[in-house]
């Protein structure tokens, strides 16, 4: 009997590349004989055709499933949809990737080479970042530097990517996680579960616009650091230490003088400085312990052709 995989696609204003994955994930399908394989698209509240395009490949091929959601929802909550799909459709395996042609169709065989060999999670990471912008090229490895140094995950993997396959027993795992805010590369990292990268050079969109913008990048990053490190603690004990470092070299080097109110003033605004730090991610917490009580939905779906 042939095991069933699911290929989990989120989309988002992909209009121009829908139709390019599609035929390009056939090329390599057809090397792959001994799996029978479902095309799971996820739909975050695109604004273009992306969704139309999914539908009319729906009508032609059963094996084209889709999810739409009611908005745009983001990435993590696409993944969610998607493995929550896959498992409801008992799939031995789901392969997650973008549908922008930067997670390349051929390397699939290579996946399925190390899914026979008994991995249960197979990632991927670029081992370069030629080809993309510098700036982001500079952000990235900062982020990742960070990231490692905050959480002490000695786990995660630079320049990681969500492209990846996940066995029945990963799926099962990834969905035990109930976090509100979701970082699937911290998740992933925390799992166990025999795994094995796979290392690949940067790949370009082959068409249409990138959907990330600065900011939310640097919000997804913050997502993870928060999700998996102690950062409100942390920042206020950081800048706390450096007051009262700065505070004793000025002591000792600076010649201060018992009724010097320069420094009495300094001192005062140093202490409301640490302790408006404080509230702030005090309150921060607080949200975020809100949202989780909350337990409002990651998505909602408009319509589905999965029964």
């Amino acid at each position: 009997m042939k095991k069933k995989i699911s290929l989990i696609i989120p989309c988002y204003n992909e209009e121009e590349m829908i139709d390019i994955l599609y035929d390009e994930i056939n090329k390599v399908l057809v090397k792959l004989p001994k799996y029978d394989f479902i095309f799971l698209f996820v739909d975050d509240g695109s604004k273009d055709q992306t969704l139309s395009l999914i539908k009319a490949k729906a009508k032609k091929d059963h094996r084209v499933k889709y999810i739409s959601f009611s908005r745009n929802f983001g990435k993590e909550s696409s993944m969610l949809a998607g493995l929550e799909a896959a498992q409801k459709l008992d799939v031995d395996a789901a392969l997650l990737m973008d549908a922008d042609m930067q997670d390349p169709p051929s390397l699939m065989l290579e996946f399925f080479k190390y899914y026979e060999e008994g991995y249960k999670y197979i990632f991927t990471r670029n081992k370069t970042r030629k080809g993309q912008a510098l700036l982001k090229r500079f952000f990235a490895n900062a982020f990742y530097v960070i990231y490692a140094w905050l959480t002490g995950d000695k786990n995660s993997v630079h320049s990681a990517r969500d492209f990846a396959l996940l066995d029945r027993d990963v799926i099962n795992a990834f969905l035990t996680y109930k976090d509100k805010h979701r970082y699937s590369k911290g998740i992933s990292s925390q799992i166990g579960f025999k795994k094995k990268c796979i290392e690949y050079d940067f790949q370009e969109r082959q068409a249409g616009t990138t959907k990330w913008s600065f900011r939310k990048l640097f919000k997804y990053a913050m997502t993870g650091i928060k999700q998996f490190s102690h950062v409100y603690i942390l920042v206020p004990n950081l800048i706390s230490i450096f007051l009262s470092i700065a505070l004793i070299l000025q002591i000792i080097f600076g010649h201060i003088y018992k009724y010097d109110y320069r420094y009495i003033y300094i001192a005062i605004t140093a202490g409301v400085l640490l302790l408006n730090i404080t509230l702030k991610y005090v309150m921060k917490l607080g949200y975020d312990i809100r949202d989780q009580l909350l337990n409002r939905p990651h998505y909602l779906t408009a319509e589905t052709n999965i029964e």
